[in-house]
């Protein structure tokens, strides 16, 4: 493995150590509203944008795609996309946006973008992005670094990650998350590629001691922050969660701050739902509705008395014309009626 990079990708001690917890990048699920929510549980945690792709960032609307609040610091943008200059093209726009890092997607199973000739189908080719995210470190003020899986299909995965983190490492990067499963481009589904393939723990692990200098976040399979400070004592530098941070966000991230990065504890679910009032208010003000909020925030009681009432009032009542912060303060009555 080549020790110094030749190429300089800008490395932020700050958004490194968030990203000892991070929360995966999820298409339909994470967008501006479901960060912020996510941001009020955790300070540290690092949060990440759905998939954009290149095309879309570099010819389609900039302040749609890629505004946020400045409060979801520190946050990544997920890039999706094989072209070299397309990358580099979007990674400079998304750049003046001020993200604290723009991350390359090398493990998404979905047809849509397969027949993009990117995602997971990039695992066949690291030679084409190690020249990818050579172009977008040359065209970026922040930290490129790859999310990827193990291998696809018929690779072997004991051949082919360490294959694909000395090359993508020689182009510069320095930061990766792997999702610790193969992804099946053929015969299953996106949804079915979550949970089918079988989780190797131990090959992520193995890399990581076969590449001391690279930052390793493992991926896939973790369901509570139990497991994540396990995988984290097992010298691991970070961990991203996915569907359980999105389903329970409160039991991922009220305590992260404290069993993850030793600072103070978190809010509790219901201090986090009242101070996204002002959030709400301020969206239905600039014509937006109740419900693109609330969607995301259906699991704050996961396991809870009370979360049943909390969830279906939010879903009868959010879409309705003329909702907004009184329908929250009525769900939230199921929960604290229920105490």
């Amino acid at each position: 493995m080549l020790d110094t990079p030749p190429i300089q990708n800008p490395q932020s001690p700050a958004t490194t150590r968030a990203a000892r917890l991070s929360v995966a990048p999820m298409m339909d699920w994470t967008d501006r509203h479901c960060r912020y929510f996510h941001r009020l549980m955790s300070r540290e945690t690092l949060l990440y944008t759905e998939m954009v792709t290149a095309p879309a960032i570099v010819r389609g609307e900039h302040e749609r795609l890629l505004a946020y609040s400045p409060e979801e610091h520190p946050v990544a943008l997920q890039i999706g996309g094989s072209d070299p200059k397309e990358l580099a093209e979007a990674t400079r726009i998304s750049c003046g946006y001020g993200y604290d890092e723009v991350n390359l997607n090398v493990g998404c199973p979905s047809d849509r973008v397969q027949s993009g000739a990117f995602g997971a189908v990039l695992m066949k080719s690291p030679d084409l992005v190690a020249e990818c995210v050579a172009a977008m470190i040359g065209a970026s003020n922040v930290e490129v670094t790859v999310k990827c899986r193990i291998g696809v299909d018929e690779q072997n995965p004991e051949e082919v990650l360490p294959d694909f983190l000395e090359k993508v490492s020689a182009a510069g990067v320095r930061r990766f998350t792997i999702h610790a499963r193969k992804a099946w481009l053929e015969g299953l589904s996106p949804k079915e590629n979550r949970d089918i393939p079988p989780l190797d723990y131990d090959l992520v692990k193995r890399m990581k001691a076969a590449y001391p200098n690279l930052h390793i976040s493992i991926n896939g399979g973790i369901a509570t922050l139990d497991h994540a400070v396990e995988l984290l004592a097992s010298g691991l530098d970070g961990v991203m969660i996915g569907r359980a941070a999105y389903h329970q966000p409160a039991d991922i991230l009220c305590d992260a701050d404290a069993r993850i990065y030793g600072g103070s504890e978190g809010p509790t679910a219901e201090e986090a739902v009242r101070q996204m009032l002002p959030y709400i208010e301020a969206h239905l003000v600039n014509g937006g509705r109740l419900n693109q909020i609330t969607r995301h925030m259906l699991g704050a009681f996961a396991g809870r008395s009370g979360a049943r009432g909390w969830r279906r009032i939010l879903s009868q009542e959010a879409h309705k014309d003329g909702a907004g912060p009184e329908t929250v303060l009525k769900a939230l009555s199921s929960v604290t009626d229920a105490l």
